[in-house]
C-alpha cells in the first residue's frame, strides 16, 4: 500500500509506482536552491515575495514612471511562484488545480506583455489587475506566515465542520491536538514544537499545521489544514474588491461583508459533507478513486468554482466597476474566433 499524505481536508494516497517526468523548470529552481543552500520551498516563497513586492510598487505607486517596469518584472515571478505548485497537484491527481497552477506562468508572461505593449487605453484595468493579485496574496500569506493565525484558522475550520455535523445529527467526531509537519521532517504535536509562533521561521511540509479529526470509534477520518478554510477563495474576492481604488470604501466594505461570510458558510457545508462521505462510504470506489478523492478533488471543487462564479455575478450588480475590469481582462478570449469566442460573448454580455 502506498503511503498516506495529508493534503486538503484529508489523507490522499499517492501512487509512487508511477513514473512522473521531472518538470525542467522545477528542477532548475531546485538547483538554484542548492546553490544558495536553502530549501526549494523557501526559494519558491522568495520568488513570490519579490514578485509581490514589485507588483505592489506597480499598484500603490502607479503614477510613478517606474511603476510599469516594476509590474512587468513582477508578473512573471508571480506566475512562476504559482506554477511551482503544479508538480504537487500532479502527484495528488487534482485536475482543477493542475490546470490553474500550470497556467499561471503563461498567464504571468501574458500580463507582462500586456503591460509592456499597452497603449494606455486599459491602464485602469491593468492597475486593478496588479492590486487584485497583491491584495489576494497578502491576506493569505499573512495568515500562512504567522503560526498563531495559521493555527487559529485551521482550528476554527475544524470546529465549524464539527458543529455543523452535530447540528445535522451526525456528530460523535472529535478534533485531535494541533499537529505540525515541517519540511522533510515527521509530524509532531504543536505542543512539542519549539519554533517561533509569531513569525514562521522554517519551511513547512505538505500538511503544515493541521487538526486531525477522528470518528466515534477512534479512527482517523480527515485532517484539516489551512487550505480547508476557504481562505484562498476569500482572498480572491478581497483582492478583487480592495483593488477597486476608485470605488468608495463603503461600497467595497459592503461587498466584502456579503462575500466573506457567504464563502465561509458554504465552506462549512462543504467540509462537513466531505467528512461524512469519507467516514460513511469507506469502501466506495470508482475507477480506482476513493470517496474522498472524488468528493474533495472533483465534486466539491467544481461546486466551489460554480459558487464563486455565481457570487461574482451577484457582486457585478453591486460593483459594476469590477465587471468592467473583468470584461477587459477577458477581452482576448471574448474576441477569440469560433465557438469559444461566441459562447463566451453570449454568456458574459
Amino acid at each position: 500500500m502506498a503511503p498516506y499524505v495529508r493534503v486538503g481536508a484529508s489523507y490522499l494516497r499517492v501512487d509512487e509506482s508511477k513514473d512522473v517526468m521531472e518538470d525542467p523548470i522545477g528542477a532548475l529552481i531546485e538547483d538554484f536552491s542548492e546553490v544558495f543552500g536553502i530549501a526549494d520551498v523557501t526559494m519558491q516563497l522568495l520568488i513570490g515575495s519579490i514578485g509581490l513586492a514589485l507588483l505592489g510598487i506597480g499598484f500603490h505607486r502607479n503614477s510613478d514612471d517606474y511603476a510599469k517596469i516594476s509590474a512587468v518584472l513582477g508578473w512573471p515571478l508571480i506566475g512562476l511562484f504559482f506554477y511551482l505548485y503544479s508538480s504537487h497537484f500532479v502527484e495528488i491527481s487534482d485536475p482543477v488545480l493542475i490546470l490553474m497552477t500550470a497556467g499561471a506562468l503563461p498567464a504571468g508572461l501574458t500580463m507582462a506583455y500586456w503591460e509592456w505593449s499597452s497603449d494606455g487605453s486599459s491602464v485602469d484595468t491593468i492597475v486593478w489587475a496588479r492590486g487584485f493579485v497583491v491584495w489576494s496574496m497578502i491576506p493569505y500569506y499573512l495568515v500562512f506566515g504567522v503560526p498563531y493565525l495559521n493555527m487559529a484558522f485551521v482550528q476554527f475550520t475544524a470546529v465549524s465542520a464539527d458543529v455543523m455535523l452535530e447540528f445535522a445529527g451526525i456528530g460523535g467526531y472529535e478534533i485531535g491536538p494541533m499537529m505540525i509537519e515541517r519540511h522533510q521532517k515527521p509530524a509532531i504535536p504543536v505542543s512539542e514544537w519549539g519554533g517561533n509562533r509569531l513569525v514562521l521561521s522554517e519551511p513547512l511540509g505538505e500538511g503544515g499545521f493541521y487538526a486531525p479529526m477522528e470518528n466515534s470509534e477512534g479512527q482517523g477520518v480527515v485532517s484539516f489544514i489551512l487550505a480547508c478554510s476557504a481562505l484562498q477563495s476569500m482572498a480572491v474576492f478581497i483582492g478583487a474588491i480592495v483593488a477597486l481604488s476608485s470605488v468608495h470604501w463603503k461600497r467595497r466594505a459592503r461587498a466584502l461583508m456579503i462575500a466573506i461570510p457567504t464563502i465561509h458558510i458554504l465552506n462549512v457545508f462543504r467540509n462537513a459533507g466531505i467528512v461524512w462521505l469519507t467516514d460513511t462510504y469507506v469502501n466506495w470506489a470508482f475507477m480506482g478513486m476513493g470517496i474522498f478523492d472524488f468528493a474533495h478533488s472533483y465534486a466539491a471543487k467544481i461546486a466551489s468554482l460554480l459558487a464563486m462564479f455565481l457570487m461574482a455575478i451577484a457582486l457585478f450588480d453591486l460593483l459594476p466597476e469590477l465587471h468592467k475590469h473583468v470584461m477587459k481582462v477577458m477581452k482576448p478570449l471574448l474576441d477569440a474566433p469560433g465557438v469559444l469566442g461566441r459562447g463566451l460573448r453570449q454568456f458574459w454580455t
